[in-house]
């Protein structure tokens, strides 16, 4: 970790500790409760998984891969601070292009569905990583190294947009000035996200910027006629065991894959999206949006 990266989380850790204790007592003192500890200490242990994947990914590969690219930089001198605003922007789109993949891909599906698998929404959720995306996640952000920013940077700014994505993830942040849910992800949008509504599957991809949603067609609005449920639309059998949030999917995956069939249909449960089935004993997201409707 970069003495950059030791300040930013020094800077972080004392927003969480006051931010989420407040949470938690405003939401008993409502009534709501929309914490239980048994899903806080499941949240943050994920977290410590994902940190112990990323940090080793990032050791022995993710540094080496994009300083590989790097040297191979299109541009050689940016302006500092159009260097810094491009790569906030190509860095968010990137995320973007992860993160529709991850709920369009079934195997992508299988590493990302942790983070989603919470029946509760709280400032921890946030914490609730997908453990193994580290190992692919670099990746997508070649293209950044490529075109000349610096790998140090892409990860320095990859964790601010986490910070800022981490936020988002809360019941009582209700609605805001309209220029900024246009521009930027707001908690009503991420609230969408992470809701197991039919019509709010695979929408609001964003973590900073919600206009690629806009762009791309993934963008809902939370309708008040459509309050969402949080978790996944098949909730986890044994929603308090880690290792089975982690590997339920791939089980199920690997069930399908077992199946006499075909290659080219094993392929297609391996890389077609989430819920797509030979027989149509499951659906995806849009055959289901579209019975929805």
């Amino acid at each position: 970790m970069n003495l950059r990266e030791q300040i930013l989380l020094l800077f972080s850790i004392p927003i969480y500790a006051i931010i989420i204790p407040f949470e938690i007592l405003f939401s008993n003192f409502t009534h709501r409760k929309v914490y239980s500890w048994k899903e806080v200490v499941i949240n943050i242990y994920l977290n410590l998984l994902n940190s112990g994947v990323d940090f080793l990914m990032r050791l022995f590969i993710g540094y080496a891969l994009l300083n590989y690219f790097y040297q191979f930089r299109l541009v050689n001198h940016f302006n500092p601070i159009a260097y810094w605003l491009l790569l906030l922007v190509g860095e968010d789109f990137l995320f973007w292009v992860e993160h529709f993949v991850d709920h369009r891909v079934r195997f992508f599906w299988a590493v990302h569905v942790t983070h989603h698998s919470s029946p509760e929404y709280n400032l921890t959720t946030g914490f609730r990583s997908s453990v193994f995306m580290p190992v692919y996640k670099y990746l997508y952000f070649i293209p950044l190294a490529f075109l000349g920013f610096k790998p140090i940077d892409i990860i320095f700014m990859y964790s601010i947009t986490q910070i800022y994505g981490i936020l988002l993830h809360t019941a009582y942040v209700k609605n805001l000035p309209a220029w900024i849910g246009y521009l930027f992800v707001t908690p009503s949008h991420h609230r969408v996200h992470h809701s197991s509504n039919i019509p709010y599957l695979d929408q609001n991809m964003g973590m900073v910027f919600i206009i690629w949603d806009r762009i791309f067609g993934t963008f809902t609005e939370e309708k008040s006629n459509e309050v969402p449920k949080f978790g996944i639309t098949k909730p986890v059998e044994t929603p308090n065991n880690p290792l089975f949030i982690i590997t339920h999917e791939w089980k199920e995956l690997i069930q399908d894959l077992k199946r006499d069939l075909p290659i080219k249909t094993k392929m297609k449960y391996l890389f077609f999206p989430p819920g797509w089935s030979h027989d149509g004993h499951s659906k995806t997201t849009k055959e289901l949006q579209k019975e929805y409707k």
